[in-house]
């Protein structure tokens, strides 16, 4: 694979040996944390309310502008520190997809503190520790496009005040314009003055299907980054749940339905139940063999590292930007957690009906962290590489890593009845909840590092942020999760009411972990979307071994499969936007400049949404309402979803004719870095880790 070559206005600043940078500094480190507990805060609160949550990385980096610009010593790779911090810590709040498990079973009556803190810190750890060997393999000698990594490093360039070229500050301002068009329509959104959502319900035979699309500009954007092979990738995981799967598996239940809406709440009955899971298990073949393909350049990139580190040892120059953190840090931390993992979960099982086969449970759930966290991290990092952090189906990983370790706990714990199999539920979770640490920090870590790789960050700076900013998601997630267990408690848990938080992730998860132990689970679905996992990657192979130019990427076709349509469609259509657009450019006068137009408009996209995000999660968990900013009467969907259609197809031409007229129609005043940088703007859906 060769180096993915910078994108975008600007280059990354050279960084030799004795360059000395500003970078990791007490007031970065500082507003990092700050950032971090409104975010962290923001994400557990809208996670549990209603699934989602929002990447944090852009608008802590916009923040982060905002305030160390009135700082004349202020650097591009401190305001990376900053972002680095509070997107590690951010990421870390999809914790809550695993832990409320614990309560929802009886289990846990609350999150005792140190326990959970110790949950997060070590797994988010691991994440970081195994993200680094990965950085060589999947940053520095991949292709992959990372979207939101690029993204970011758009962002921080386009507000470095110390570069002041005229193309920087187009490229800053056609951000804006992006940012703007996708703040304002999320917020019209929230108002209910225009519609969103496009969905079509119709019968297939005897069975039906349900297919729609979010007029997401965010989405737009990471389609336009993405590119158009992982776009038509996900094109054909969509077809295959939705216009293949969806009608079959739904065959004979809808003659008795009536009307539109019965037949929706039919089919997305089904895909929950039955389409996603045959999802995730191609996604879990995809995963397999993406890690098998990659395991070369893995064992390349330790090997790199090894070196480097013995160079630098040896007192011979290694350049800035090639300075991670030594292997044997790397290697003696990765080791030296295991105990205190070792000890929690001892601590966790001592007490219980399982006492007996204690240590047998031990050994086998710390070799489960231990050997399974690379492959997971593995799989995470390609998965952000592929099509950004907010997108990646984390929760598929999630229901895999819970599956695998119930299977194994159960195998060596044996036949269990009544407590025992209580108990052995909450270990499984307890031991899951440690891998999908290493599982969200790694989707986001290498993002991060890629971010990094393009503004001349010294990486191993940026893992000691990146731990950093682990710490503080570990200190502050615990009490917010108290916080929504008293104020709210969580749907299906003892004693719940009825404003109690739906928390969809935990509540699946722990009844798949439930499903194992019980014999209720349905390896059928599993063992289908594993057939055509298979099936996808001999396409693949074929493809790549008897074409110049064409794939089919396994795991973006899996991911196709397991997201909702919602989220699928509109990342192909924004990746054909994206292809049209680098096509007229090849045709233009300056053609590396209408593309790099493209990619900073397509960045002010997420950016805007990704802000707003921030804004509407904290009026939410301030309100109580999921949509306290309703204020358009229902009477009016019908002709907002109009208004929302006719909008977003004039908004994105618009901006694409912008990108195209070398950014001439900008907003007055729009040189400076966003004076409004506070100002709503960034994430969706799955997006921003989760579905």
């Amino acid at each position: 694979m060769s180096s993915s070559p910078s994108t975008g206005a600007g280059r990354a600043p050279s960084a030799g040996t004795g360059a000395a940078i500003k970078e990791l500094t007490l007031r970065g480190i500082v507003i990092g944390g700050v950032i971090t507990l409104v975010f962290t805060a923001a994400n557990v609160y809208l996670g549990l309310k209603v699934g989602l949550t929002f990447a944090t990385s852009i608008p802590a980096a916009v923040i982060s502008m905002a305030i160390l610009r009135h700082f004349a010593d202020h650097t591009i790779q401190e305001n990376n520190i900053v972002q680095t911090i509070a997107s590690a810590a951010g990421t870390l709040s999809a914790i809550i997809f695993v832990l409320p498990g614990l309560v929802i079973i009886g289990w846990w009556t609350g999150f005792p503190y140190w326990t959970t803190v110790f949950i997060i810190a070590l797994g988010g750890t691991l994440g970081v520790m195994y993200s680094i060997p990965l950085r060589r393999a999947l940053v520095t000698h991949s292709d992959l496009p990372y979207p939101e990594g690029v993204a970011g490093a758009e962002v921080l360039r386009a507000g470095d005040t110390h570069e002041g070229t005229q193309e920087s500050q187009q490229g800053l301002r056609i951000i804006l314009w992006g940012a703007l068009a996708s703040a304002g329509m999320s917020l019209l959104t929230s108002l209910k003055a225009i519609g969103t959502s496009l969905n079509a319900v119709f019968r297939v035979g005897s069975g039906a299907t349900a297919i729609g699309t979010s007029l997401s500009l965010a989405l737009i954007g990471v389609g336009h980054l993405v590119g158009i092979g992982v776009g038509i990738a996900m094109i054909v995981g969509l077809v295959i749940s939705y216009l293949i799967l969806l009608p079959l598996r739904t065959s004979g239940q809808a003659a008795g339905v009536d009307g539109k809406e019965g037949l929706a709440e039919l089919a997305s009955t089904i895909f929950a139940q039955d389409v996603r899971f045959i999802g995730a298990g191609a996604i879990a073949v995809a995963a397999i063999w993406t890690f098998l393909k990659i395991l070369g350049p893995i064992v390349g990139g330790i090997r790199e590292s090894m070196a480097s580190s013995a160079r630098r040892a040896s007192g011979q120059e290694v350049p800035l930007t090639e300075q991670d953190l030594s292997i044997k840090v790397v290697a003696g931390t990765t080791v030296a957690a295991m105990l205190p993992i070792g000890v929690l979960l001892w601590l966790f099982v001592k007490d219980t009906m399982l006492t007996g086969s204690a240590w047998g449970l031990v050994i086998v759930a710390v070799l489960y962290v231990f050997l399974t966290g690379l492959a997971v991290a593995s799989v995470c990092g390609y998965m952000a590489g592929l099509i950004g952090a907010s997108n990646s189906p984390i929760s598929g990983v999630g229901i895999l890593a819970a599956i695998t370790a119930a299977l194994l706990i159960r195998a060596v714990a044996g036949a269990a009845d009544g407590d025992q199999t209580d108990a052995l539920i909450a270990y499984t979770l307890f031991t899951t909840a440690i891998v999908f640490g290493v599982a969200t920090i790694s989707n986001d870590n290498l993002q991060d590092l890629k971010t990094g790789q393009l503004v001349g960050a010294t990486p191993w700076k940026q893992q000691v942020a990146l731990i950093i900013g682990v710490l503080f998601g570990a200190v502050v997630i615990p009490p917010v999760l108290d916080l929504m267990q008293a104020a709210f408690g969580f749907a299906g848990a003892p004693g719940a009411g009825d404003k109690a938080l739906a928390a969809p992730q935990a509540s699946l998860i722990s009844s798949l972990v439930s499903g194992v132990f019980g014999g209720s689970i349905d390896w059928g679905l599993l063992g289908l979307g594993a057939a055509i996992g298979v099936g996808v990657i001999v396409i693949d192979e074929v493809l790549r071994r008897t074409t110049s130019n064409k794939v089919l990427p396994p795991l973006a076709v899996g991911m196709g499969m397991y997201l909702p349509a919602a989220v699928t469609l509109i990342i192909p259509i924004g990746a054909l936007l994206g292809l049209i657009h680098d096509r007229w450019a090849d045709r233009s006068a300056n053609p590396e400049k209408v593309k790099r137009l493209g990619t900073l408009m397509a960045t002010g996209l997420i950016v805007g949404e990704s802000l707003y995000g921030v804004v509407f999660a904290g009026i939410v968990a301030g309100t109580g309402e999921e949509e306290p900013l309703a204020v358009v009467p229902e009477s009016f969907t019908g002709i907002a979803t109009w208004l929302g259609t006719a909008l977003f197809l004039a908004v994105v031409w618009a901006l694409y004719r912008m990108a195209r007229t070398g950014g001439a129609q900008v907003p007055d005043g729009g040189a400076a870095v966003p004076a409004t940088a506070g100002s709503p703007a960034a994430s969706t859906g799955e997006a921003a880790g989760e579905d």
